[in-house]
């Protein structure tokens, strides 16, 4: 217990989040009802399929695994926790933080079962809002929230808590292919993301005023045509296909006016500006 309570982070847990309603705004509100709700459903991670089988996963975890060992690592909008526990595996220090209290459940049912509770320490918090000291962390791990957030709030905390030798890692998809923005349209009808969401996708602009906080970012693209073989990863020879489409993506990514058509993006931002 003793080696845990050192591993901790320090926070100002005064305030207790107990009661949304009187703290959020109402895009807030319905962005923990659903993840509350789909923690519910029991829905599995990334429809079904292993993450790590993706070309933008396999850059993502590969730059980290060399990173973690021994540093504090906050895991940015935690979720479930399948990153966390990634992040725990690799030898960081790991803190892990939600407002979705369903999710978090999940999360630490899913440590408690890996035998990681003692690596991880899970949090209810708004990312918008952090209670961690100045020059918290070594790493921030962001695994898709940013969709969920007002980066104009986000990114000053971010710079903030980082150390300054640190840096902001975080895979997202890109909103700027019209085919995957119709995808999230209907998948908004039918209830499968938020309104907020749909439309607050990451786009070139956000990463052009996350330069007010880091003075350096670099951006890789992925899955310009391969996400279509998404949906038949899990079928006979789907994997196989997978392959041969993130072989044309890498071709076709090579032309830098493709690239803002890429579904998913791995940035890396660091030397902060406090």
């Amino acid at each position: 217990m003793e080696e845990r309570e050192q591993k901790e982070i320090e926070y100002d847990s005064s305030d207790k989040l107990e009661s949304p309603d009187a703290q959020f705004p109402s895009r807030k509100i319905k962005e923990i009802e659903y993840y509350d709700k789909q923690a519910g459903n029991g829905s599995g991670d990334f429809e079904g399929f292993n993450p790590e089988n993706l070309s933008g996963y396999k850059f993502l975890y590969g730059f980290l695994k060399e990173k973690c060992r021994g540093k504090r690592i906050l895991d940015y909008g935690c979720g479930n926790g399948i990153h966390s526990l990634f992040l725990a595996k690799c030898g960081g220090i790991v803190t892990a933080i939600d407002l979705s209290e369903n999710q978090l459940k999940i999360a630490k049912e899913r440590a408690e079962r890996e035998s990681m509770a003692d690596k991880i320490q899970f949090i209810k918090m708004d990312c918008e809002k952090l209670d961690f000291k100045n020059d918290s962390f070594d790493i921030i791990f962001d695994g898709g929230t940013f969709s969920s957030l007002d980066l104009n709030k986000a990114l000053p905390e971010l710079a903030r808590v980082l150390r300054p030798e640190g840096y902001l890692i975080g895979i997202e998809t890109f909103g700027h292919n019209p085919f995957t923005n119709l995808k999230r349209k209907l998948n908004k009808i039918r209830g499968k993301r938020t309104g907020w969401a749909a439309s607050h996708i990451l786009r070139l602009e956000d990463l052009r005023s996350a330069k007010d906080y880091f003075n350096k970012i670099e951006v890789h693209f992925f899955h310009l045509v391969s996400w279509l073989v998404f949906p038949f990863l899990n079928f006979p020879g789907g994997r196989y296909f997978l392959k041969i489409f993130e072989f044309i993506d890498k071709i076709l990514l090579k032309a830098s006016f493709l690239k803002r058509y890429a579904f998913k993006v791995v940035f890396i931002m660091f030397d902060s500006k406090k």
